[in-house]
């Protein structure tokens, strides 16, 4: 297979798995970006809206509306910064982490049942492209 061909069904292979992956969530009424936001924040435990921007890579204008959003399904919530009182943070609420927790558990869920289904020369092969994939997404 060129490069080129490589590449193509790649990047269709990831997008594919990736909706799939996405469709398995808690939530239903989220969009995938509020779900991602969400996530970076139970991850980070808080962040400014302009670094929740960077991390989706959108305007803080859109991302304002995300967490507004998130905010009034008390997902989120905004509070000063402990260290400069002047900056508002995003910290996740215990329904957020929970959310967040269900949703991680119905994706793991659902891709280990399809991985037990292969065998174990086709997991290892996944195995090694999955720290391929992750070289090229750290490049």
């Amino acid at each position: 297979m060129s490069t080129n061909d490589l590449s193509g069904a790649l990047r269709i292979a990831v997008a594919r798995l990736s909706r799939r992956l996405r469709s398995e969530k808690e939530d239903h009424e989220l969009s995938d970006s509020q779900t991602a936001a969400l996530g970076y924040l139970v991850r980070e435990g808080s962040a400014t809206i302009g670094a929740l921007s960077e991390f989706e890579r959108v305007k803080p204008p859109s991302m304002n509306r995300t967490v507004n959003r998130l905010e009034q399904a008390g997902y989120v919530a905004r509070t000063a910064d402990e260290a400069d009182g002047r900056k508002v943070v995003v910290v996740p609420t215990e329904r957020g982490i929970d959310l967040v927790a269900e949703t991680r558990k119905r994706r793991d869920a659902w891709l280990h049942q399809r991985l037990r289904t292969l065998t174990a020369e086709q997991r290892a092969t996944l195995a090694e492209a999955a720290r391929i994939m992750r070289e090229l997404a750290d490049s």
